[in-house]
């Protein structure tokens, strides 16, 4: 089985995975081929596995076809993710007992309103800015682009509350099996 992370294990992960996923299939024009030859091909993976990446990519793309979304945008998948994460989100916020993730939530408040401020994007949730932030901060370490203190020291904030989310849909999906 070729890795990719496992969403009930770290949701937050499986998510960010999914949107650099579609941004490597928009990379290669959707091209099988392309995808198979740069990607499939070079991994230390048996045929079997090769095979089942391939189907796994050729469905994405097929979705990503069929929903628009081959130059921006997700997956209708990954936005469910989103919406799922977000009704926790509202729940977790709700219920008194969840006093450590209210009080990580409202420290991270501030980052989320300046970078939305900063960045636009009014018409997202709290939420998928965090995402989007999170997003953009993996894209500037690849690229070794320099990361001020403070942005690193906003990013640190928001992982951990994303981590804290993502433990709390691990421990309820957990329960409902």
């Amino acid at each position: 089985m070729f890795l990719k992370p496992n969403k009930q294990e770290h949701i937050a992960e499986y998510l960010l995975y999914m949107w650099q996923t579609e941004d490597i299939l928009r990379a290669y024009n959707l091209d099988i081929d392309k995808i198979q030859q740069n990607l499939i091909d070079p991994a230390h993976l048996s045929e079997e596995e090769k095979k089942e990446m391939r189907d796994w990519y050729e469905g994405l793309i097929m979705m990503m076809k069929s929903e628009g979304v081959q130059k921006e945008g997700h997956l209708q998948i990954n936005k469910n993710v989103l919406i799922e994460l977000t009704d926790l989100h509202l729940r977790l916020l709700n219920d008194p007992k969840e006093a450590p993730y209210i009080t990580t939530y409202y420290k991270t408040l501030p980052l989320i309103v300046e970078l939305k401020a900063k960045s636009n994007q009014n018409d997202i949730s709290e939420l998928e800015m965090c995402f989007v932030a999170v997003y953009g901060y993996l894209l500037l370490k690849l690229q070794k682009k320099e990361i001020s203190q403070e942005t690193q020291a906003a990013m640190e904030q928001i992982i951990r509350f994303l981590r804290l989310l993502s433990e709390k849909y691990k421990i309820i999906d957990q329960e409902k099996t």
